[in-house]
């Protein structure tokens, strides 16, 4: 899986947190959690923006295990989340079982389905259902991008880029766009309710250099997967940074309920 510079993770917290259905925050405070205290498994923590966007929220007493294979960002979300206390769990997160869950409260993660495997998202479905813990899992790729002024070429590079999101890494076929159904599924065949809701970037003036920085990123990895498209790259990058991109990134957040 990949691991991500603490700074773009940092550039683009602000755009998670506005982005994030705070619906679903809701639905779970409709739920019977065990608080004595919240025990949240944040996967992939990254620097922990998750975890400050949610423990607020959440309320109450809690204490959040952190799992990423990162341990520079391990350290950044531990010494960051604030008012909880917190464990650091470094290594690979695929292979979590229902009794690594036990005792578990509540299952989150962010911008993660969509860099695991089928096999993976299903075994994590089996290992939550197992251990009657809910999932939060948000801000997965859906693979639409929507600018305020179309462009002839923007079809052909939202294409290559989600193709690119489907590749083959290590032997591992990436889920990319189809994350979020794919965990539908997986949930919803062992019996668990689920809630979907978008969760969409919207990025514009207030937000100039994330814009600028996903767009480099969404035509960079787009030649990577059709080099054909390295000739207009330039032109096609140039004439939409020079216009300052207006751009809605969609996302899709779920929400899981073992029955």
């Amino acid at each position: 899986m990949s691991t991500f510079a603490p700074e773009w993770l940092a550039l683009r917290e602000r755009a998670d947190a506005d982005a994030r259905a705070v619906g679903l925050v809701d639905r779970l405070r409709e739920i019977h959690l065990n608080r004595a205290p919240l025990v949240v498994r944040d996967l992939g923590c990254g620097t922990g923006s998750l975890g400050r966007w949610l423990a607020g929220r959440l309320g109450g007493p809690q204490h959040w295990v952190l799992h990423d294979r990162d341990p520079r960002l391990l350290s950044i979300a531990a010494a960051t989340l604030s008012g909880v206390t917190v464990e650091t769990h470094e290594g690979d997160l695929t292979a979590l079982t229902a009794a690594d869950l036990a005792g578990t409260s509540l299952v989150t993660a962010s911008a993660l389905l969509d860099l695991l495997t089928a096999d993976e998202v299903d075994g994590l479905a089996e290992a939550c259902v197992g251990a009657g813990c809910p999932a939060l899992l948000t801000l997965s790729v859906a693979g639409r991008v929507e600018f305020d002024r179309a462009d002839p070429l923007d079809g052909a590079f939202e294409a290559a880029f989600n193709a690119h999101q489907r590749r083959v890494v290590d032997g591992r076929r990436l889920l990319g766009p189809d994350a979020a159904d794919v965990a539908v599924a997986a949930f919803e065949r062992r019996g668990a309710a689920v809630t979907t809701c978008p969760s969409p970037w919207r990025l514009g003036p207030e937000q100039a250099a994330l814009a600028a920085e996903w767009l480099r990123g969404w035509v960079g990895a787009a030649v990577e997967q059709e080099p054909r498209l390295a000739d207009a790259a330039p032109d096609y990058l140039r004439r939409r940074l020079d216009t300052g991109p207006r751009v809605v990134v969609h996302h899709t957040d779920l929400l899981a309920v073992p029955r």
